[in-house]
């Protein structure tokens, strides 16, 4: 069986931060990283301490707060260089908008200008969110032509539709990149099945997916990827009864589960 990508999703808000999860994903044995650039432009905010104990104050590390910092305090071309340097894996390369959920401070045009920076440093893959207007999108995807594989990525506020729109959504989007990547917040069991189920109907599909949820149930089809011949699986290093709770799961524990489900060797 055919495994797909396991893609970690890098921790930190800067640079050094980000290449210490970098050298931790590659000892797991991560395919590949995901860079948020726009984390770049945050710093945590510390948290009143509370009188919980230790082991709970872990398992909550992922409730953290972000402060946006200025346009001005990242310089991006140093970034990429120290990224291209310090991570032996192949990377993507994302600078997620406010408008889905991510922490870049500038407007749009600038925000498509990182992008093309990104391309241009020779990026493995680059994250292009489905929303970018046809004749920016257009530019970009020829600049990335044969050297950057491009990730269509939609991450919906929404929860998930009845599987058919899934799988129309994902045809939709099947021309505006290499992979096709669709996330949608989930509550329970019923979300999680939709999204299950439409996973399951484009297992055959020509297009390369990464469909997942984001919340309780989230994390079945990251379980059972392998089996839904997803393209790509995105985990973390992080560790946590949390990450269950939020859809997500630690690199390890996937390809554990993988080989106790038969998935692999």
């Amino acid at each position: 069986m055919e495994l797909p990508l396991v893609c970690v999703v890098l921790t930190g808000c800067t640079v050094d931060e980000m290449l210490k999860d970098a050298s931790l994903a590659t000892a797991a044995g991560a395919d590949l990283v995901e860079v948020r650039l726009d984390k770049l432009w945050t710093r945590e905010i510390e948290l009143e301490e509370s009188e919980e104990d230790n082991d709970v104050k872990k398992s909550r590390k992922e409730e953290v707060e972000y402060e946006v910092k200025s346009l001005d305090s990242v310089d991006l071309k140093s970034v990429l260089s120290s990224f291209k340097q310090g991570i032996e894996l192949p990377v993507i390369l994302t600078c997620r908008p406010e408008r889905q959920g991510g922490y870049y401070p500038g407007d749009e045009s600038s925000r498509i200008e990182v992008l093309k920076t990104a391309i241009e440093s020779g990026v493995s893959w680059v994250d292009l969110e489905v929303d970018i207007s046809a004749s920016e999108r257009k530019s970009l995807m020829e600049k990335a032509s044969g050297k950057t594989k491009i990730i269509a990525s939609y991450h919906s506020e929404e929860h998930p539709p009845p599987a058919s729109e899934i799988v129309a959504e994902v045809g939709d989007y099947s021309s505006q990149g290499d992979m096709v990547k669709i996330c949608y917040p989930v509550q329970g069991t019923e979300g999680a099945l939709r999204i299950f189920e439409a996973a399951w109907e484009l297992r055959n599909s020509e297009v390369e997916t990464s469909v997942m949820g984001v919340g309780p149930g989230g994390d079945w089809v990251r379980i059972h990827a392998p089996l839904l011949s997803q393209g790509m699986v995105y985990t973390t290093m992080q560790v946590g009864w949390h990450l269950s709770h939020s859809g997500r799961i630690n690199v390890s524990d996937l390809t554990t589960a993988w080989k106790l489900l038969g998935y692999s060797a």
